[in-house]
């Protein structure tokens, strides 16, 4: 089974820390040891792992993927969101992390992201636990 966190999202692009989101769904399920699946979804969006203790890093990933990547540029794509597509699909909509004694295995500084390439919108976001074989 798998647990839905549920976003509205404001911007065209931006990076939402779904960290503590992620991290309830874990403690809740009382699974020790495993894995979590982070899911998005949604093919102008995505899921990646990178430091949340300062938002300047988050900034600095959309301000970047813009530039490579505008909004405007003439795309083939007629939808108007071909960037948004290109951005989702270089991030990618899949992350697995470990969970070790009911907590997530991270760095330091890591956080679990929410990318929004194509908003402002409502999203989802499927977390789905894995215990490992010999819990």
């Amino acid at each position: 089974m798998y647990q839905i966190i549920e976003l509205s999202t404001t911007r065209r692009t931006e990076l939402i820390d779904i960290t503590d989101q992620v991290r309830n769904i874990i403690q809740k399920s009382k699974i020790r040891n495993g894995s979590v699946i982070i899911y998005v979804p949604h093919t102008t969006a995505a899921i990646t792992i990178n430091e949340n203790y300062d938002q300047s890093v988050a900034d600095d990933i959309t301000n970047v993927l813009n530039r490579l990547f505008p909004h405007n540029y003439r795309y083939q794509h007629s939808e108007g969101n071909a960037d948004a597509h290109i951005k989702a699909a270089l991030i990618g909509s899949t992350r697995t992390i470990f969970i070790e004694d009911n907590e997530i295995l991270f760095g330091t500084w890591q956080g679990i992201f929410f990318c929004e390439f194509d908003g402002p919108r409502k999203r989802k976001v499927f977390v789905k636990i894995i215990p490992d074989s010999s819990c």
